[in-house]
């Protein structure tokens, strides 16, 4: 394939991944956007792979290692529940970091990548090498810290060390000073021993900085690493100077910097206390800050929580992590279609944070046939609630905690949530009264008009599924 094809046919793969991205933006065009992002790759790949500077013996290891690969994702497709996509989608983003860190070794130890390069032009590609090795570090360290903890491997709880922003500083100092004598080495041997210290320093500060960040910021977190994992791809492109690397990899960084800004927006957070972290638990138990509610929870069975939603005309549901681990998305769903059957409105409000990962509700009842046209976001019906006779929470704490908007002392003070509690009633499923995964205590659960559904959700949903057909 000659240069020129090659070129032409990135351009076509880069339109098809911004397709790709317009796509994913809505649950009705996501299919078509993955189709784009799917076709788009695999003109990239051929490009690549048939494209001017790969030849002879080459052949033969990318074809292996596409073979490899292709096995590994067809594998993990069948086999990770959706419950797991959380910490898949971090252990992705660990890859990418990690074939930046190889690619800029690879580049800085190969002979001929620099070959011609001398001056100023040789000093930018060593700062190209130098900070997409030091990106690729911090991102693929921090996603495996993020996949141990979205997986439960390692606890939730934040780490907080001692003098750590100061640590953080050092380290940074250290780096710069390392990157100055890695520019100015006369020879690969000189500078591989600050390009190594850099690296080690990267992955430590990678480790620290996604093990200070709390369980309840990891949507934030996913989203982060998903920018970093983008940057660390248009390095790469600037080391190996391809273009479709440099765009894609920008269009990468940027949406999922934008989606971070989401994701804090949702939360009340600035992006800088949620990379400094400290925020979120996961010991079950109420946080040292804000009032402790009072009063007493009063619990309903399945029947009558089945009978309360057969009298109601307008019901929301509103999903939440227990809602996935119980997998329990096709008894909603069939629940909800008997409903609608009856001439009961229902429709879903999902919360920009709710669950492991940004949309992680959304797959799950697109999974289950859901309709799109009722599920709708926080902000979209949070003013219907008082015309609604029943709220029902699957799964969910942190969303819908009043303490949000009442107590000034919460931690989660000023968080946007739902607003279930102004529904007529409202019913929470959950398995115990432990606090959600920010460790704070919830009031909506000794309101006047909530009633606590105890029990494993999908168990609890059979039952008023079973109760709704009889």
């Amino acid at each position: 394939m000659s240069e020129s094809l090659a070129t032409v046919s990135y351009l076509g793969a880069t339109i098809l991944f911004i397709l790709c991205l317009g796509g994913l933006s809505h649950p009705e065009t996501s299919r078509r956007g993955n189709l784009y992002g799917v076709i788009g790759m695999t003109i990239a790949v051929l490009a690549t792979v048939f494209g001017p500077r790969v030849g002879g013996a080459g052949y033969a290891w990318i074809i292996a290692a596409m073979v490899v690969g292709a096995g590994i994702g067809v594998y993990a497709a069948r086999t990770v529940q959706m419950t797991q996509m959380p910490e898949l989608v971090a252990l992705m983003h660990s890859l990418v970091g990690l074939a930046a860190m190889l690619v800029g070794f690879a580049n800085y130890i190969d002979p001929a990548a620099s070959a011609q390069m001398v001056g100023a032009e040789k000093t930018i590609h060593e700062i190209e090498i130098y900070v997409g090795i030091l990106i690729g570090a911090v991102t693929f360290s921090g996603s495996v810290i993020a996949f141990g903890k979205l997986s439960g491997k390692i606890s939730g709880n934040p780490l907080l060390l001692p003098a750590r922003h100061w640590i953080n500083l050092v380290g940074l100092l250290v780096v710069i000073w390392f990157g100055r004598e890695f520019i100015n080495a006369h020879s690969v041997s000189d500078g591989m021993l600050p390009l190594v210290v850099m690296t080690v320093i990267a992955l430590l500060f990678g480790i620290h900085m996604v093990m200070a960040i709390g369980g309840a910021d990891m949507p934030v977190v996913v989203s982060m690493l998903n920018s970093y994992s983008g940057w660390a791809a248009a390095a790469t492109g600037f080391m190996l100077s391809n273009d479709l690397l440099i765009v894609t990899g920008a269009l990468v960084g940027s949406s999922g910097a934008i989606l971070s800004y989401i994701m804090c927006a949702a939360m009340n957070r600035h992006f800088i206390s949620v990379i400094a972290g400290g925020f979120g638990t996961t010991g079950g138990t109420p946080a040292a800050a804000g009032a402790q509610p009072a009063g007493e929870v009063v619990a309903i069975t399945a029947p009558d929580t089945a009978e309360l939603l057969r009298e109601a005309r307008n019901v929301i549901i509103v999903p939440g992590y227990g809602m996935a681990v119980a997998q329990a998305q096709h008894t909603v769903y069939e629940i909800t279609r008997l409903l609608r059957e009856k001439g009961v409105n229902v429709r879903f409000g999902i919360h920009p944070v709710a669950g492991r990962m940004p949309g992680h509700m959304n797959v799950l009842l697109a999974e289950a046939k859901v309709p799109y046209d009722i599920v709708q976001e926080m902000d979209e019906l949070n003013d219907d609630f008082p015309q609604t006779d029943v709220a029902m929470i699957i799964g969910a704490n942190d969303i819908v905690n009043p303490g949000a908007q009442d107590d000034p002392n919460s931690p989660i003070a000023g968080m946007p949530v739902l607003e279930v509690w102004k529904a007529k009633t409202s019913i929470v499923m959950k398995r115990s009264m432990a606090s959600g995964y920010a460790g704070v205590d919830n009031p909506l659960f000794y309101k006047d008009n909530n009633r606590m559904l105890f029990g494993d959700a999908k168990k609890m949903l059979d039952e008023v599924l079973a109760s709704l057909k009889s």
